[in-house]
């Protein structure tokens, strides 16, 4: 005796069909992505020599020509501020400060127009590349300033005569400008004019684009999928009794 076989709406999906109530298969771990270390290193390499050499030769020219000189006087036994109230060793931070934040600025913009593809690499590169032209910056104006051997400098001109005292940086803190700037620049082109990833399509589910009055929803044909088929009682799912005739009068 052969085991009757199921009605047709109970048998299991044996031909593939796709159910929108399935819960979905779970992903299996997926190949993993090979990471090229050297062409990031390149890339990051790439921006970072560049910035550094142009970013430090541009500031460090900048700031030996703008940055205001400390006046020195030498008395015989020491050597003295021609101007005790003078504020030049500040003007000259400030000067640097403000230079760097420009120069950071145009750097970034040139990045983000050159490099507009780029990832991380490229923005660690623009990082470590404006922190090296700020300190090459700074070394620059501090060999080709003024002589920073004070007292032979002193001997030199002789006394009563005012000479520069080196150029040189009282807060270490205004190197930050350069890498600040350029960083900054760059993120605001890049949240402004950057790629944007395509948004991913909305989820299709194929069962609630059909009729399916077997399970409650709306059909196309406008009918509720209730008991009975075609909606409630005496809207086509029963036959209604004519006027006057109760359900026990009928012939």
């Amino acid at each position: 005796m052969t085991e009757p076989e199921p009605a047709p709406e109970d048998r299991p999906d044996r031909e593939g069909r796709h159910d929108p109530w399935a819960a979905p298969p779970a992903a299996g771990p997926g190949p993993r992505a090979r990471i090229h270390w050297w062409r990031e290193i390149r890339e990051a390499l790439l921006v970072a020599v560049p910035v550094a050499a142009v970013t430090g030769v541009a500031l460090g020219l900048l700031w030996l020509w703008r940055a205001p000189r400390i006046p020195l006087v030498s008395n015989g036994e020491a050597v003295l501020l021609a101007e005790p109230e003078a504020e030049q060793a500040v003007g000259a931070d400030g000067w640097f400060l403000l230079l760097a934040l420009a120069i950071g600025a145009v750097t970034g913009v040139l990045v983000f127009l050159l490099r507009r593809r780029g990832a991380v690499a490229v923005v660690l590169g623009l990082a470590v590349g404006a922190l090296a032209g700020a300190l090459l910056a700074w070394r620059f104006g501090v060999w080709f300033g003024p002589s920073g051997d004070i007292r032979a400098h002193a001997r030199a001109v002789g006394e009563d005569v005012v000479f520069d005292a080196p150029l040189d940086l009282g807060g270490r803190g205004v190197l930050l400008g350069l890498p600040f700037g350029a960083l900054a620049a760059h993120l605001l082109c890049t949240a402004g004019w950057g790629p944007r990833e395509p948004a991913p399509p909305a989820p299709e589910y194929p069962g609630w684009s059909e009729g399916n009055g077997a399970n409650g929803g709306p059909r196309e044909d406008g009918a509720n999928g209730g008991p009975g088929g075609n909606g409630g009682p005496g809207e086509g799912g029963e036959e209604r009794p004519p006027d006057g005739e109760g359900p026990g009068e009928r012939g």
